[in-house]
Formats: C-alpha cells, sequence, structure tokens
C-alpha cells in the first residue's frame, strides 16, 4: 500500500517534470487531497500507519467503527447500511471521548451534534447538513451546528462551487462567534485553497499557528507556501514542524523538495535520504532521490533510486515515468519504451506515457508505433476550461516533424534542407512552442506503406571500417559532455555529435584541397552555414522531439519582430542550476556596467555607488542599490554587453541582454536573452563570413605548410567564428553543441586532436557571451582542450556523409549498440 498522502507529493512532483509552472496556474487543494487520502486509507493499521500518526492528527474527524475490527469476519458493513443504533452508538463514544468540537452543557444537544458529526464521518454528507439544520432551527446560534454544517458543506464543495461559498460563509459565522479557535481557520483554510484563494489559505493558517502551533499546521502551511513557489517561507516551515515532531517522512520529503527547487541539489539529496531513515519503504522519496540524481547528471545513482521505488512497488506508475524519460534522455530508447509501455498498461490515458512513447519510436525509426501513440494523445482533447497540457500542445508539430522525416527516410541527406522545405509558419509555432493554431496550414502527406519502417541493425553488421568510424564518434562526443548539474549525460547524442565532428574534419579537408561538397541538391564549394549544417542535421536527427532550426529561415515577420533566445537564471526563488557557475561573472559585469553608467551621467555620485557595489555579493541584491542610485530604476533594470568586431576594428555588436526586475522578497527575475533580428543577424553573419573566408585561406595554406605557427592561426580563427556564432545564437535549440562539433572537427582538420574534456561548470555557449573579446575566448577553450596531434588513422576513417547519406542509414546508426565492441577510453 502506498502511503495515504501521496497525493500531496504528486502535485510537489509536477515542478520537477516538463511543467514547472502548474503551481501558478492551477491550483489545487493539497489540504483536502491530503486529508481525503488519510480518510480514504484510514489512520488505524499500525503496521503502515504507525509512522504517519502525525498525519492523522487532521481537524477533520476520523471514524471507527467500535464495533467493527479490521479484517473480521463478516466484514464490516457499508457506512450505507448504518442503522439508527450504530450511528447512535458512534455518537455516545464521540461525546465520551470529547470527540466533536463546541460541545454545550445539555447533553441531549450534544448527542443530537455527535449524530451530525458522525454522518459526516461516514459521508453522509447531505444527511449532515439536514440534521445540522435542523438544530439550528431550534438554535440559529448553536455554534457546533454552524461549524458541522459548514464542514459538509466542504466535503461536497469539490462537486460544486456553491457548496464551497456555503461552506465559507459558515465558517467565518464560526470564526466570529469563537474567533479564537485554530481548527476553524485552518478548515477555512482547507476550502480556499482548491479555490485558489491561496493567500488567504496561508492567513487562515497563519492565525491558527498564532493560536495553538502544532506540527500539522507548520507542514499544512509549508505546503501551501511550497504551491507558492515560495521555497525559502516552506523549507522553514517543514523544519518547524520537524522540530515539534521528528518522525514525518512527509515533511522531511517536502522540506527536500524545497531544496530540490532551489538548486540545491546536494542538500535536497540528503534531506531525502533523511526521510529514508524515517520511513525505509518510502516510495515517494527514492522517486524524488532517482531525480535529484538525474538533475545532478549522475544516471547510476539515479537508475538505483528508481529501481528501488519500483522493487517496493512495480506498478508505480511515476517511477515508471520518470524512469522512461531519464532513460530517454540518456539515449537508451529501447528500455525508455518498456517503461512507457508498462505505464500505459496500467494508466492508458497517461498523455506524458503515451507521447514520450511514441517520440521514442519516432526516434528510431519506428514511424507507424509512434503516430499511432501521437494520435492518442491528439484525441485526448482537453475538457471546457481545462488547461492542455505540453504533452498536447507539442504533439501536433511531433506528428507533421514525423511525417516529414518518414517520406525523407531513404532520399539522400543531401539532396534536401529541412529549413527551407518545412512551412515557415509551422517552423516559427514549433520553435515558440505556441499552441498549433496555423491558418491554411497543409498537412505532411501520411505514411507512405512503401516507406518501411527503420530495421534494428546488428553492430557486427558493419565493416570494420564503420565499427571503427562509430567507436571513434562515442568517444568525441563523450568529450563534449558538460560537467554541470542539469546535464544528464545522453549516449545517443554523443555519438550523433562524434560522427557530426568527424564529418565537419572530411568535409574541411575537401575544401582546403579545392575539392567540392554536395549540399542542398548542388555541388559546390563549402560555405559557413552548410559546415554548421552538419552538426545541426545530426543533433536534428538525435532527438526530434527538439525544433532545431535556423532563425534566419523563420518566416520574415516574425524575424522583423525579433526572436528571442530567453534564459531564465533566477525566476522567483527557482534557480537554473545550469548557469550557476557564470552567476558570480554576471555579477561583475553588471557592475561594471552601472559604473560606467553613473560615470557617465552621475560623475558626483561614483563614489557613493561604487562603494555599495562592493558590499554586493549576490544578484538579488543589485536592484534596492539602483533603485536608490537611479530614479527612472522602478521594477527593474536591463544591461546590454557588447560584442567587438574583428573585420571593423572599433566597431561593436549588440550582445545579449541582462534583465533584472522584481524586489529581494522572492518575485525576482534574473533572465538572459539574445534577440535576433534581421539587422543583428546580418552584422553578425558578415563577421562570420570574413572570419570563414580567412579560415579557408589559412586551411588551404595549411594543406601545403609545416610551420606551427599557421596550425595555431587556424586554431584561433575557428575558434573566433564559434565565438561568434554563440553570440548570434542562431539557433532554435542546440546552438552549444553544435558549435563546439565545429570546433573539433576544424580542429581536427587542421592536423589537432582535442583531448582535454570541457571542465566542471563551462558552457560553452556562455563562455563565450561572457567573454569580452574572441582572443580571450580562445584562451580560455584552448586551456582545456588540451591540444595534441592528430594520429594519421583518422585519415583512413570511411566517409561520414556517403557511409550515413540518408535518414535511414544516420537512425541505424545511432541505434546501433556498441558498448561490448568499442574500447573503453578515460
Amino acid at each position: 500500500m502506498a502511503p495515504a498522502c501521496r497525493t500531496v507529493f504528486v502535485l510537489a512532483l509536477s515542478l520537477v517534470l516538463l511543467c514547472r509552472e502548474i503551481f501558478s496556474s492551477e491550483y489545487f487543494s493539497t489540504l483536502s487531497l491530503f486529508n481525503s487520502e488519510l480518510h480514504k486509507h484510514g489512520c488505524g493499521s499500525p503496521s503502515e500507519w504507525e509512522d504517519f500518526a502525525a498525519d492523522c492528527e487532521s481537524s477533520i474527524l476520523q471514524l471507527e467503527d467500535p464495533d467493527c475490527d479490521e479484517g473480521s469476519s463478516p466484514p464490516c458493513e457499508s457506512i450505507f447500511s448504518l442503522n439508527a443504533e450504530k450511528i447512535l452508538g458512534q455518537a455516545k463514544l464521540f461525546i465520551e471521548q470529547k470527540r466533536f468540537p463546541f460541545a454545550v452543557e445539555n447533553h441531549n444537544t450534544n448527542e443530537e451534534l455527535a449524530i451530525g458529526y458522525v454522518l459526516i464521518g461516514n459521508g453522509l454528507y447531505d444527511e449532515a447538513i439536514k440534521h445540522f439544520s435542523l438544530l439550528l432551527q431550534g438554535d440559529p446560534e448553536l455554534v457546533s451546528a454552524i461549524y458541522g454544517r459548514g464542514i459538509a458543506y466542504g466535503k461536497k464543495s469539490l462537486q460544486d462551487i456553491k457548496n464551497a461559498d456555503l461552506a465559507l460563509y459558515e465558517l467565518s459565522r464560526v470564526i466570529a462567534m469563537e474567533p479564537s479557535r485554530p481548527e476553524v481557520y485552518e478548515q477555512r483554510a482547507e476550502i480556499l485553497s482548491p479555490l485558489g484563494r491561496i493567500s488567504e489559505a496561508l492567513g487562515d493558517l497563519s492565525k491558527a499557528i498564532q493560536l495553538q502551533p502544532s506540527a500539522r499546521l507548520y507542514r499544512h502551511r509549508g505546503t501551501l507556501l511550497f504551491i507558492s513557489e515560495d521555497y525559502v517561507s516552506a523549507m522553514e516551515d517543514f523544519q518547524r514542524s520537524l522540530d515539534l515532531k521528528k518522525n514525518q517522512p512527509i515533511a522531511m520529503l517536502y522540506k527536500g523538495l524545497t531544496f530540490f527547487h532551489r538548486g540545491m541539489l546536494k542538500e535536497a539529496i540528503e534531506t531525502f535520504k533523511e526521510a529514508l531513515k524515517l520511513k525505509s519503504d518510502f516510495i515517494d522519496a527514492y522517486k524524488s532521490l532517482g531525480q535529484a540524481y538525474r538533475e545532478l547528471g549522475d544516471f547510476e545513482a539515479a537508475m538505483d533510486s528508481f529501481q528501488k521505488a519500483l522493487l517496493l512497488n512495480q506498478n508505480h506508475i511515476q517511477s515508471l515515468q520518470l524512469r522512461g524519460m531519464m532513460l530517454y534522455h540518456h539515449g537508451s530508447l529501447q528500455e525508455a519504451i518498456g517503461n512507457f509501455k508498462r505505464c500505459l498498461q496500467l494508466e492508458p490515458y497517461n498523455e506524458v506515457c503515451q507521447y514520450m512513447k511514441g517520440l521514442s519510436h519516432v526516434a528510431m525509426g519506428q514511424f507507424y508505433e509512434g503516430i499511432k501513440a501521437q494520435t492518442k494523445v491528439m484525441l485526448n482533447d482537453p475538457l471546457l476550461g481545462q488547461k492542455a497540457s505540453s504533452e498536447y500542445l507539442k504533439v501536433k508539430y511531433l506528428r507533421e516533424y514525423s511525417r516529414y522525416l518518414h517520406s525523407h527516410l531513404d532520399v539522400p541527406v543531401a539532396e534536401y534542407n529541412v529549413d527551407l522545405e518545412l512551412p515557415g509558419n509551422f517552423k516559427n509555432h514549433w520553435a515558440k512552442n505556441l499552441p498549433f493554431l496555423i491558418e491554411d496550414y497543409e498537412e505532411q502527406p501520411g505514411l507512405q506503406p512503401h516507406i518501411k519502417d527503420v530495421l534494428p541493425q546488428n553492430f557486427e553488421s558493419y565493416s570494420n571500417e564503420v565499427q571503427k568510424l562509430i567507436c571513434t564518434a562515442d568517444h568525441l562526443g563523450a568529450l563534449m559532455q558538460y560537467n554541470t548539474p542539469g546535464f544528464l549525460p545522453n549516449l545517443r547524442i554523443h555519438r550523433a555529435v562524434g560522427l557530426a565532428t568527424l564529418e565537419v574534419m572530411q568535409a574541411m579537408q575537401k575544401t582546403w584541397t579545392n575539392s567540392k561538397v554536395r549540399v542542398n541538391g548542388k555541388t559546390r564549394q563549402l560555405q559557413w552555414r552548410d559546415l554548421f549544417d552538419i552538426a545541426v542535421k545530426w543533433r536534428r536527427m538525435a532527438d526530434p522531439d527538439q525544433p532545431v532550426l535556423w532563425l534566419d529561415q523563420m518566416p520574415a515577420r516574425s524575424l522583423s519582430r525579433g526572436f528571442n533566445n530567453h534564459i531564465n537564471l533566477i525566476r522567483g526563488q527557482i534557480i537554473n542550476i545550469r548557469y550557476l557557475g557564470y552567476f558570480d561573472s554576471i555579477l561583475s559585469f553588471i557592475k561594471d556596467r552601472i559604473l560606467v553608467y553613473h560615470g557617465a551621467f552621475n560623475p558626483r555620485g561614483l563614489p557613493e555607488v561604487r562603494q555599495a557595489l562592493e558590499n554586493v555579493d549576490k544578484v538579488e541584491d543589485l536592484l534596492p542599490i539602483m533603485k536608490q542610485f537611479n530614479s527612472k530604476t522602478r521594477d527593474g533594470f536591463t544591461v546590454n554587453s557588447k560584442v567587438p568586431s574583428i573585420k571593423d576594428p572599433g566597431k561593436e555588436y549588440d550582445g545579449f541582454t541582462i534583465t533584472i526586475t522584481g524586489d529581494r522578497v522572492g518575485n525576482m527575475l534574473f533572465s538572459v536573452e539574445t534577440q535576433t533580428t534581421e539587422e543583428r543577424t546580418q552584422q553578425y553573419q558578415s563577421e562570420i563570413e570574413s572570419i570563414y573566408k580567412d579560415l579557408t585561406a589559412k586551411g588551404k595554406a595549411l594543406m601545403l605548410s609545416t610551420e606551427l605557427g599557421d596550425a595555431d592561426a587556424v586554431c584561433n580563427l575557428v575558434l573566433s567564428l564559434v565565438y561568434y556564432f554563440c553570440n548570434l545564437m542562431p539557433l532554435s535549440r542546440g546552438s552549444s553543441v553544435v558549435a563546439y562539433s565545429v570546433v573539433m572537427g576544424a580542429l581536427m582538420a587542421s592536423g589537432k586532436e582535442v583531448i582535454g574534456r570541457i571542465p566542471k561548470g563551462k558552457l560553452v555557449d556562455f563562455e563565450a557571451m561572457t567573454t569580452p573579446s574572441p582572443d580571450s575566448f580562445s584562451k580560455t577553450a584552448k586551456s582545456w582542450m588540451h591540444l595534441k596531434n592528430l594520429p594519421s588513422w583518422y585519415q583512413s576513417l570511411p566517409s561520414v556523409a556517403e557511409t550515413f547519406s540518408t535518414s535511414r542509414t544516420m537512425i541505424e546508426a545511432l541505434n546501433t549498440d556498441s558498448s561490448t565492441h568499442c574500447p573503453k577510453k578515460s
């Protein structure tokens, strides 16, 4: 049996999955669900619920039949067959144990009140309302009857919003008559929370805590604070709850989740482990531990945690779903499909599992199964007024792209161009993740029977030379793995970008020896965009879920308005852990720009501003200072970076924009974005074109020279090329790994092999964006690359473009299992 309070965790975990905004847009009654789960499972079983005794101290009455033992023979009677004698027996027990609120001196009245509460406890809410109403006809000021009727209306509130209004009216009357009773405030909070009136519910819980603090009240308030994304305050409440009552696995779990969402993964992991010490078979804790390890990038530890959760309950849907998603993003697609199939056996209408199953099949070239699963998601229309899931919003784009990919499965990839052939509005909406509302859209042709699915390719069926090519690609791709929280190693991506690197190397060597290449149906000299397109096609093929598209190929109308690449670094108290290592350098940059601004516009106040900035060590502390020294700063401010030109010395281009809004109490937004306008794109492309022209000339000279200086000049030009590419951010997704594939491939073409790994915390795109010049970026990148001379055997590898010339052969190469054949490299 799963813990009775698991529903609360289901709500919390929605943030861990793909829709982080769910709690800010759709409020659920955490407290009501929490109590209904307890009521459903009961709190009397000593075997399973001993550890959850604290959770059973609910403000809602929990009833037991004094004449019925669980598991007895004959079985206990249904609540709907309760006779008057049993109801009276329970009512008398209530009176003896003083288990109903606002008792009066008159014994007969108490007995009548107790009967009403027995009816509530047995789920007979309409009967309870009638019973209390009769009592109130005799005494309109009978507090316990008003309270009981309010509880009964509250129990019915999920069925009809009018009942919620009646419940709030009754409970507010009780509070007016008895303002010092904490259970009434708590009860009203349980009605307010599912209505989305979270701030009012928090106010009631705070009043209840003020009157009589308890572990339960702190835990309940912490849960609502968590839903409100006030993770700091939520953590404090969960800790207060644990201080009052230590043996609370649920509270410990929630405390861990507050750390998780603040980017404090190590603290989250330790807290989840503490929850498991309190309850060793706590499935939700194992599940959360697995997700934390996944975010940390520790695949083995995450798998171990998910496995432990499923050993406790092999039918645990969320663990199957999360493990399947992790396996997909690790590149283990066949194993992922197994998890999604099991998930759908247990819950056929699970949109996440259905979508991911369809995606996994398409990624492996199994289009018939994939599109069948996608269609099932499309048929699951949201109800009127219900918010559509992210899977529902994405699935039509995936289905259309799947159909396109299927129709081109056996067409040589050098003969067509995805960016030119897909409709402009389709690409624009897909890249922006907009609802599929495209005027005059003509659907892609359906699956054509003569085009068969991609079949599994046994690694041994490849020649020895091709096997060596694939193994080399696996090694090169692994060198591009980020050692930063938030980036899970993806073996499929490794192989894809490794093959891209080798194809870039071979294409550039052809260009430098005056050979031509086949691109977009034409035979011509390789251009700079063709070079990056090699990496784009492999990255695109590895994961069809992500639209890797050139932004300047979007419709002119979209480009004229600007297409923003937007990254939230901090939103409220949610920290983007991927970029945590760059917070200090961005903070220093912002300080410098503030000083430059005040030096130009407020030179007299400059010393005071400089002194204030010296005391700032967190981004969130900048806004109050800006408000203090600049009257124009109200809700926030922006800072722009500049990128120097090599082609036109002294000229600068717009880099990225840093935005800071909000205040210090938790509603801050700290973000970075680049704007892809037509003018900015032309500026950067002109710079890249100039560098590429020099690179081609130097590369051709290098083919005829053995001078060390020539190779170093080529290296600097390659890194300069990528410096401007990263600052331009010309792709809707994947700019960083595409750029680094080109770096490694171009350097290999020049005779240099990268053997070093990207240092911990470093990201190629952000390194370029936060470095003041191409030269500085080149020095930084070369410091970790550890370049050495390229071994001669690379020249004997088969041509990647000829070996894997179609989408079918590319997918076959990505699917094949080389794990027992390729030598392990450190």
